[in-house]
């Protein structure tokens, strides 16, 4: 759990000031007088987008303490200054860049002894100490700013918050630290964004050229680039060599480590290098590093408290996960938005689930596709099991005009096996009328990339979804579920305690067993971040 943000009284915190700032009067009258004339200074903060509401705290804050000075005296560089100065140069293992904190420029001051770089000093590490905190505990951007498709709402660190955490605890690195997510994720994805450090600073990879598919037995010019690359990242062993005179042949370990490769980048693991394996064997390495650096942000952008028992949703990898305690306990592939109806990143707590639903078919729907195939063919009404209400009563199709505007009709469609929601519908009731289905198009869920929804995610294995959710709300098991559905009746199933849903969009994590997963960006979120998050550092 990170560092929990309940503010102290004003007086509370001031006793924690003077604890960890130093006696009363510890600097001199003149030197606390220029350090508060520096404060009052007009124009531009020194750095970051938010500091000038951090630099009227920092006002604030001195002026509460007299203006006696926390990292320094009037005549030398206290301790504590050069911890946070480490922290400060280290920013780049949270994924976070030393120049948004003026590092360079905080530790060039630290040999500093005459009062106005000592002063300059103090105001630097001050105010990176709240930007730093702010960053590491709720992200340096705001996700609605980034993308109108972000629903994620971080927890604002209020700049006292961080003084009280600061104070109470002399060892600055620690402090720091508690700001970061508390979660495994993050940890694991930390330790991915180092590997992948030293493999840019060991010189990267070899790119792979374009050309035809390359098969298990084939020989190409290419195969000793595609060996060197996946050595690099560990899917194929460092002392693997091939045999005299086949450094051309795409066989044997190397085949078994493309099959590897591929199943971490969620391309099918045949072992074929087509052009979507040479695509990703030839991604750069700094490409990586970016990739790991957003998705980092993602994970700072998310609670801790995700719920002891919840599901989690990954857009890009398009699966589903019930996670308790930790651990996955339940997947299952899911179909979500396609790019032009893309699914948003949101939370929410699943409530009930309907056996046998119907389906209001959304206005926009009725509108583009369903009347209009509708005109061509009346037949297709009954056949494919619609129905027309209006003031909640089932009106005969026969007697509506089907070229009526505006249409005053709600078209649904009854349940059966051609309901376009299947036989269980899972609920999180929220603004943007997304939930979980089953669907009558099963095979969709064969394809490797399934972005092919109006928005609601559809769940290859909703009876066994069905049955892990109902475990605790009664005898619902796999028979009670299947014996449900062959009555052919709706029926609403309430949760005895609602679950949390997480609809997330991560394009690299580290799985349970410590293998490093990317995803392609198919709704264009990584791009959106990279270039507010990173700039021109974005561009490999």
């Amino acid at each position: 759990m990170r560092v929990h943000f309940r503010l102290f009284p004003l007086f509370v915190v001031l006793l924690l000031v003077a604890a960890f700032g130093g006696p009363a009067g510890a600097a001199s009258d003149g030197f606390r007088a220029a350090l508060a004339t520096r404060l009052q200074e007009t124009g531009s903060p020194l750095f970051s987008a938010r500091a000038a509401a951090d630099y009227k705290a920092l006002r604030e804050f001195y002026a509460a303490r007299d203006h006696e000075p926390v990292w320094v005296s009037d005549k030398a560089v206290l301790p504590r200054a050069v911890a946070l100065d480490r922290v400060l140069r280290a920013a780049a293992e949270e994924g976070l860049d030393p120049d948004d904190y003026g590092a360079d420029a905080t530790h060039a001051l630290l040999s500093a002894s005459s009062p106005p770089y000592l002063i300059d000093l103090e105001v630097r590490l001050s105010q990176a100490l709240l930007d730093y905190a702010a960053d590491l505990g709720a992200g340096r951007l705001k996700p609605s700013q980034v993308d109108e498709e972000l629903f994620v709402y971080p927890q604002d660190i209020p700049p006292l918050a961080i003084w009280e955490a600061a104070l109470a605890n002399p060892d600055i690195a620690t402090t720091l630290a508690s700001f970061a997510p508390q979660h495994p994720d993050y940890d694991r994805l930390k330790g991915a964004l180092a590997r992948y450090r030293a493999i840019a600073e060991a010189g990267g990879w070899p790119r792979v050229a374009s050309g035809s598919a390359l098969k298990p037995g084939m020989r190409d010019g290419r195969v000793a680039a595609i060996r060197k690359r996946l050595q690099a990242t560990g899917e194929l062993a460092d002392d693997s060599a091939p045999a005299a005179g086949e450094t051309d042949l795409y066989d044997g370990e190397i085949v078994t480590a493309i099959r590897r490769f591929q199943s971490r980048q969620g391309l099918d693991s045949d072992g074929v290098v087509g052009e979507k394996t040479r695509a990703a064997l030839d991604t750069p390495v700094q490409a990586r590093i970016n990739q790991i650096q957003i998705n980092l942000e993602r994970l700072r952008w998310m609670s801790d408290e995700r719920g002891e028992r919840h599901i989690i949703v990954n857009l890009a990898d398009f699966t589903l996960q019930i996670v308790d305690r930790g651990l996955p306990v339940f997947e299952s592939r899911v179909v979500v938005g396609a790019p032009f109806h893309r699914t948003p990143v949101f939370s929410d707590r699943m409530r009930y689930l309907e056996i046998n639903p119907y389906w209001n078919v959304p206005t926009s729907i009725a509108r583009k596709e369903l009347l209009p195939k509708f005109r061509r063919s009346p037949a297709e009404i009954d056949k494919a099991g619609y129905e027309f209400v209006h003031s909640d009563r089932v009106v005969p199709a026969a007697t509506v005009d089907l070229a009526a505007r505006p249409f005053p009709y709600l078209i649904r469609q009854r349940p059966g096996d051609q309901n376009a929601l299947g036989r269980v519908k899972f609920m999180f009731p929220n603004k943007f009328n997304i939930y979980l289905h089953d669907t009558p198009s099963k095979s969709l869920f064969a394809k490797t990339e399934r972005t092919f929804s109006h928005g609601c995610i559809r769940v290859a294995r909703p009876i066994d979804l069905a049955v892990a959710l109902l475990a605790d709300s009664g005898d619902w098991s796999e028979a009670k579920v299947r014996a449900a559905i062959e009555r052919g009746d709706r029926q609403v199933v309430n949760l005895r305690v609602p679950v949390p849903v997480h609809i997330v969009y991560l394009t690299a994590w580290v799985d349970d067993v410590g293998l490093v997963q990317f995803r392609n960006d198919v709704y264009g979120r990584d791009a959106l971040l990279a270039r507010a998050l990173l700039g021109p550092r974005a561009t490999p």
